[in-house]
């Protein structure tokens, strides 16, 4: 007799164990047919469309610290002046995330996913005609909240279409889109803002994804573990499952996420299961590594352009010159993706916040020398982003589907509160007078309690105390 999630073998009509199999066949587990099949052209689609929400994503995020030098010079106004508008969209991110896990575990990722994507494209598009640092921060604090529903959602909707063999690379290679916002909007910074102003930049920040928000909700299909989860929506699984294994008769049949789980009930997205004694560990730390993963990036995200600036670069090589740390940070996270499909997860992740916490050390010691500063941003990316953004795919492992949405949102909620923290750290070092070497030699600390965090992870998951499921 077949076993649940096989697919029934061509028996003879005739045969004494034909109504035995054909009952069997009729209990589909979901997840196995995903990780054994090939990769359709639905799941590609899938990939693609949210790889464009991080790419939004990114651009949205990166506006203001592409916009900042220009707004000073606008307005007036000082360098720390901005801090608060940064911050602003931080905080925004941090609660949108936390927020949106819960509710995309409970009312599906793809909704959650076309209203916060519509409605970071309608904040930002708003807030091109800000002429207050105060009606800006508000906008930016909303927009924010878009920005941060939006990627727990898409890396979670992502995972759970991708075959396990392929999931860290997919996940990663989708979150290289957060990057290439960044860099799109490092080029089309310096190239249109002399030209138009600094509002152009915030106009394209949102009618992009509002634009991009249609075209999800025609397109884009609900997680098809989150429907067989909840075991009312059979019929949309049965489309679903026509385009991703067309080999497979879906008609009739149950569907399951695994044979433990066929009675499971409705997800409920609960925060205490983060803190199950399979995940509590595991939730610490990857919260730990995350906030100075951030901590990091967001510090040298918001202010390299000034930074850029105050070295003596013009505004158009300042953004040019910043678009080479999210670049490397493409290379890099593809990179660590491949790794992490082949060894443990955890370990590729730590060395990486090692290696990063070692350039960083050493890379202020380049700034005084224009030809190494892009070679050196781009490898500082190259490590510096990998590390965290591939963490996403190490808290989708580490979660399972009743509360994945909800474990991967918190960890970015919590990691965003890290961004705020490096976005206000870096406009009180500028504020003093700290320089790009003396900040870079700072940035190695964060980076070893990050690694440090999710070494110490590792061991738990050999011991089982955190075991990868996908349940």
């Amino acid at each position: 007799m077949s076993q649940p999630g096989q697919r029934a073998s061509n028996c003879d009509a005739t045969s004494p164990d034909h109504f035995a199999e054909a009952l069997a066949a009729r209990t589909i587990d979901v997840v196995d047919l995903i990780d054994s099949g090939n990769v359709s052209p639905l799941q590609k689609i899938i990939l693609f469309l949210c790889f464009l929400v991080l790419a939004a994503d990114g651009f949205d995020a990166g506006a203001i610290g592409y916009i900042s030098p220009s707004l000073v010079a606008h307005w007036g106004i000082s360098r720390a002046a901005l801090g608060p508008v940064m911050s602003a969209s931080l905080i925004g991110l941090g609660f949108g995330a936390l927020v949106a896990g819960p509710i995309g575990d409970r009312i599906g990722r793809k909704a959650v996913l076309v209203a916060s994507v519509g409605s970071f494209g309608i904040f930002s598009l708003l807030a091109a005609h800000a002429e207050t640092v105060g009606t800006l921060v508000v906008l930016r604090l909303l927009t924010g909240i878009g920005l941060g529903a939006a990627m727990p959602n898409a890396l979670t909707l992502t995972s759970e279409y991708a075959p396990a063999r392929l999931r860290s690379i997919f996940v990663c290679m989708m979150n290289c889109g957060y990057s290439a916002g960044l860099v799109v909007g490092g080029f089309i910074s310096a190239w249109l803002i002399p030209q138009f102003g600094w509002k152009v930049i915030l106009v394209i920040g949102g009618v992009a994804p509002m634009a991009l928000a249609v075209l999800l909700a025609l397109v884009l299909p609900e997680s098809i573990e989150f429907l067989a989860l909840r075991h009312d929506r059979d019929a949309t699984i049965v489309k679903i499952l026509r385009r991703v294994s067309p080999s497979v008769n879906p008609n009739g049949a149950t569907f399951v996420i695994s044979a433990r789980d066929s009675g499971t009930q409705r997800p409920r997205g609960s925060f205490k299961l983060l803190f199950a004694a399979n995940h509590r560990r595991g939730t610490l730390m990857l919260w730990l590594a995350y906030f100075m993963g951030l901590m990091i990036y967001y510090l040298l995200m918001n202010w390299l352009p000034t930074l850029m600036k105050d070295s003596g670069f013009s505004t158009r090589d300042a953004s040019w010159m910043t678009s080479m740390f999210p670049l490397g940070g493409i290379a890099g996270t593809l990179c660590v993706g491949w790794l992490m499909d082949r060894i443990d997860g955890a370990r590729v992740i730590a060395v990486t916040f090692g290696l990063t916490a070692l350039l960083v050390a050493l890379a202020g010691s380049v700034s005084g020398y224009p030809g190494a500063i892009g070679v050196v941003l781009f490898m500082c990316g190259a490590l510096l982003i990998s590390a965290p953004t591939a963490m996403s795919a190490l808290a989708i492992a580490h979660y399972s589907t009743q509360c994945r949405a909800t474990g991967v949102s918190w960890m970015h909620g919590i990691g965003r509160l890290g961004g705020v923290s490096g976005a206000a750290v870096g406009a009180v070092l500028l504020s003093t007078g700290w320089n790009l070497s003396a900040i870079f030699g700072l940035l190695a600390v964060p980076a070893i309690v990050a690694g440090s965090a999710i070494y110490w992870m590792a061991p738990s998951r050999r011991r089982g105390e955190t075991a990868v499921e996908r349940v």
